[in-house]
């Protein structure tokens, strides 16, 4: 037998059939772990927020002892608030074409 013969024996299986399944496989535990682990990362970004305006009120009124200190948590609170945004339109990016997907 050929190896043409061998893939037209194949039976077609839609995306849709194949993330039926993958869902059946890893049933909602998956979502909930994401949806855990995305939650506790914008936490720390709220913490780093939180962080960066206490030193910003602190330069203000003049009682920060460590200018570097300050200007760190400053920079953290950005850099992290950077990444969340670029995750965010990624996944509105990705939700969006998972919508454009005919089935």
């Amino acid at each position: 037998m050929s190896e043409f013969g061998k893939i037209d024996g194949l039976s077609g299986t839609s995306t849709a059939d194949l993330l039926k399944q993958k869902s059946k496989v890893e049933g909602i535990g998956g979502a909930e772990a994401f949806a855990e682990k995305l939650k506790s990362a914008m936490n720390e970004v709220n913490e780093l927020q939180v962080d960066s305006e206490k030193a910003i009120g602190d330069l203000a009124t003049g009682q920060v002892k460590d200018l570097h200190q300050a200007a760190l948590a400053i920079s953290k609170a950005e850099t992290s608030m950077k990444l969340m945004l670029e995750i965010r339109n990624k996944a509105l990016n990705a939700y969006k074409e998972i919508g454009r997907t005919q089935l």
